[in-house]
């Protein structure tokens, strides 16, 4: 299969790229591709292999420490204001990985994240009341985007009100064909980091209970947190803290839409919940690959050598699918257990926000179910447009209509 038969990155890839992926598992476990802008990019795309490259010290995070002299100088160039954001915990390794986790994972510990249970309940009531009486109602735009971005920017302390531009910022983000940073993102990450920087000058005037005077006293102690690092966090958690939950809510409410009986199952019986959430982050994948690592030596892997230097994928959406490990892969069933899909990541990369995403998602599909009859697409499902990104698989929209 040649790379430019598909494109990773585009709408029409992210629709149904399932039997693509497939027939890569089957044939080109090992499958050197490339991005649009023609860097060269192996994908992974078997269960047990993407599970040992979350965990496999041959490939790193930091590509500095895995390229030679030749290739890091023909890396492109990064605009100096992009040079923060290096430093932030998906792109390191320990043991500046392991203190800047440190930092920030007593927030995302299940028992804080579950005492949160009643704001994320109350939050998505007030959000469907006020689109109850239109009959109708964008699902993405008017749910699954403010909820997990409500709940994140009162997290960090940020102002809600801000939340619509930190959507458009890191929408643009999110869609880069490269890891590296081109003229169409440029202004948004501009206007990002300079809000931020603000921010944290208006809050080391005035402290509050919140993530972000947590982060700047471990930055004002000086061993734990660099300028650099402060902004990167901010940045990440921003990002990271909606954009995954935003495509688990609607990939999983469409996924519904499409297989009615199991929706009707889950809205007369909302204990399955838990299990429902688990098969819809394994069935429609909503990170589908894993952020870039580097080889840092020559690698082979099922006879294929992975060159010192390069960047490897591993196709989460793909693994997910693997009928090695799951019966009836293509099947949507949300009972399914054991469920040991790769959506989170595992080893010391696993998602630090997996509580909190999961109980939003639980949440808002369970009150969506609970509070609406007669739920349904208002469009075609092929006609519906998935938004352009390397690593995640989501929706720009989902037109809905329903009673209550």
């Amino acid at each position: 299969m040649d790379h430019s038969q598909f494109n990773i990155v585009s709408p029409q890839f992210k629709a149904n790229p399932f039997p693509l992926v497939a027939s890569l598992r089957a044939s080109q476990p090992v499958f050197r591709t490339a991005l649009p802008d023609k860097t060269p990019v192996w994908l992974l795309t078997r269960y047990e292999d993407v599970a040992i490259l979350l965990k496999d010290e041959r490939f790193v995070k930091d590509k500095r420490k895995a390229m030679t002299a030749e290739q890091l100088r023909k890396l492109p160039w990064v605009p100096p204001m992009f040079r923060p954001l290096e430093r932030n915990m998906l792109d390191l390794d320990p043991p500046d990985h392991t203190r800047l986790r440190t930092l920030v994972h007593k927030a995302f510990t299940p028992g804080l994240v579950a005492r949160m249970r009643d704001r994320i309940q109350s939050l998505g009531d007030e959000l469907l009341t006020q689109v109850m009486h239109k009959g109708e109602c964008d699902l993405i735009r008017d749910y699954a985007l403010p909820l997990p971005m409500t709940i994140i920017t009162e997290i960090l302390g940020v102002p809600t009100s801000d939340r619509h531009k930190f959507h458009k910022w890191s929408k643009a983000v999110v869609s880069l064909s490269s890891p590296s940073p081109t003229l169409r993102v440029i202004p948004n990450v501009w206007m990002f980091l300079r809000y931020l920087r603000r921010f944290f000058e208006t809050r080391r005037r005035d402290p509050r209970n919140d993530l972000a005077t947590a982060l700047i006293t471990a930055e004002e102690a000086g061993d734990k947190l660099s300028r650099d690092e402060l902004l990167a966090m901010a940045f990440l958690l921003l990002i990271a803290g909606h954009e995954t939950t935003v495509n688990l809510i609607g990939n999983g409410m469409l996924a519904l839409f499409e297989h009615p009986e199991a929706m009707d199952r889950l809205r007369h019986n909302p204990v399955l919940i838990k299990s429902a959430v688990e098969e819809l982050l394994r069935y429609t994948s909503p990170v589908f690959m894993l952020t870039e690592r580097y080889a840092c030596e020559d690698v082979t892997i099922h006879g294929v050598t992975i060159p010192r230097g390069e960047m490897t994928l591993g196709v989460i959406g793909s693994a997910n699918r693997d009928e090695t490990v799951f019966p009836k892969p293509d099947e949507l069933d949300i009972t399914r257990e054991p469920n040991r899909h790769l959506s989170f990541g595992q080893g010391i990369h696993f998602c630090l926000g997996a509580p909190l995403a999961r109980l939003e998602a639980e949440i808002a599909i369970n009150t969506l179910l609970r509070r609406t009859s007669g739920l349904r697409l208002r469009v075609a499902p092929d006609s519906l447009r998935w938004r352009s990104s390397i690593f995640l698989r989501g929706l720009e929209s989902l037109p809905i209509s329903f009673g209550n």
